[in-house]
């Protein structure tokens, strides 16, 4: 596949083209970080680098327990850096800026001292943060809404945003306490922050992912579907700031309430999923007379474990290219089904559907081909065909030599 890029076909952007915007948004995020750091640094003294340790802690568990959740078409890695390194940089840092200058000169002297405190964490505060972080789902809406597919995607860039925002707040947090209490304080406040609701943050955003995703997807709602979203993140965010006031009660029905919204986005993102598997038995058929489909390669396409032991057994025959290809394969036959799910629903264009359909087969067609080229490990039994077509034909099933008398 030398003359195709597989991975800018999946993206859907300019083969060979440097993303200048994303390598700016990346670098003005990694500075806000730094910044917003270097702040913590100044006023934490020893406490700061055990902030640091406990905060990062956790971030690589939940990275992971997050994109399980999107293992049946995963989004591109650039894009979810980005969308994390803008929660840790230009969030955090906004949000201090602007949480401070609220505080000082807007709620405290209107309200006074306590009540200021805590009209700034359960009104300004969510409003603040999650406009911040929502901003860079809005931006991917007006600049790369085709990425988005579907409600896990917009879960997905909301999960990512939500914990490059909270290890960042948690630093503070845990620096504070370990300075006011020691490590009595610490670790409660690890226990609460770390453990018990590690996921507070991407939960809040997740509804201005939703809205988003509903947009990129839809006719309709383009405008509302997003701002109900942020909203929605807004609502949960100063419910959860707000329950401190009401002792342990507020705090649990928070928890619960937390609790449920976390359902049901799993619940969502496994229903969505359950559609895409329908979708791929419902269009990929129709491609059959290319030769790069067969009903048994749809049935291997149509669920996750399947798709797992179909890279195993590439990965047997071949080793890691054969592997990459059949990667390859089955992402873009992936891609095809979502890409007639936005021409049913109005929101393809019909230029750019034709395109994008021809370099997604395009790409099925080469990564078959390359692992057809693939040099057989010795006794991997290919000629026996891959496990899911013994019933029938497969597309990576090499043409059978002709015999003696040409059959």
């Amino acid at each position: 596949m030398a003359s195709m890029d597989p991975k800018a076909v999946l993206e859907g952007r300019v083969p060979g083209r440097p993303p200048v915007g994303l390598i700016l948004g990346m670098t003005v995020s990694g500075l806000c970080a730094v910044v917003a750091l270097g702040t913590d640094a100044a006023l934490g003294g020893a406490g700061f680098w055990v902030g640091v340790l406990l905060a990062i802690l956790p971030i690589p568990v939940l990275i992971a327990l997050s994109l399980t959740l999107d293992r049946l078409e995963p989004e591109p890695p650039r894009a979810l850096a980005f969308s994390f390194m803008w929660g840790a940089g230009v969030a955090v840092l906004g949000a201090l800026v602007l949480n401070t200058a609220g505080m000082l000169y807007v709620t405290v002297p209107i309200f006074g001292e306590t009540e200021g405190h805590f009209v700034s964490a359960a009104i300004g505060a969510p409003i603040i943060e999650e406009t911040l972080k929502g901003a860079v789902l809005f931006g991917m809406l007006w600049f790369r809404r085709n990425e988005i597919d579907g409600f896990a995607d917009g879960i997905m860039y909301a999960a990512m945003v939500g914990l490059g925002f909270a290890m960042m707040e948690n630093i503070t947090y845990y620096m504070r306490a370990f300075e006011d209490g020691g490590a009595q304080q610490l670790q409660a406040v690890f226990i609460l922050r770390g453990l018990i609701a590690p996921l507070s943050h991407p939960l809040f955003t997740s509804m201005t992912g939703l809205g988003v995703a509903y947009a990129a997807t839809h006719r309709r709602g383009q405008i509302v579907a997003p701002l109900a979203g942020l909203l929605g993140a807004m609502v949960l965010h100063g419910l959860w700031n707000g329950a401190a006031a009401f002792g342990l009660a507020g705090l649990g029905v928070v928890y619960l309430l937390d609790f449920c919204v976390l359902v049901a986005l799993i619940v969502i993102v496994f229903v969505e999923r359950r559609g895409t598997v329908r979708r791929i038995e419902a269009y990929l058929p129709m491609y059959g007379g290319t030769g790069l489909v067969t009903p048994q390669d749809v049935r291997m396409l149509r669920s996750i474990p399947s798709r797992r032991a179909a890279r195993r057994w590439a990965r047997s025959v071949g080793g890691a290219p054969a592997a990459r290809a059949m990667v390859d394969y089955q992402l873009a036959a992936t891609e095809l089904a979502l890409l007639h799910k936005r021409a049913d629903r109005g929101v393809a264009d019909q230029r750019w559907f034709v395109t994008r359909r021809d370099s997604l087969l395009e790409l099925m067609s080469l990564a078959r081909q390359a692992f057809l080229r693939t040099p057989p490990r010795p006794g991997a039994g290919l000629r026996s065909g891959p496990p899911w077509a013994h019933q029938g034909p497969s597309g990576f099933l090499p043409p059978r030599p002709p015999g003696p008398y040409g059959t």
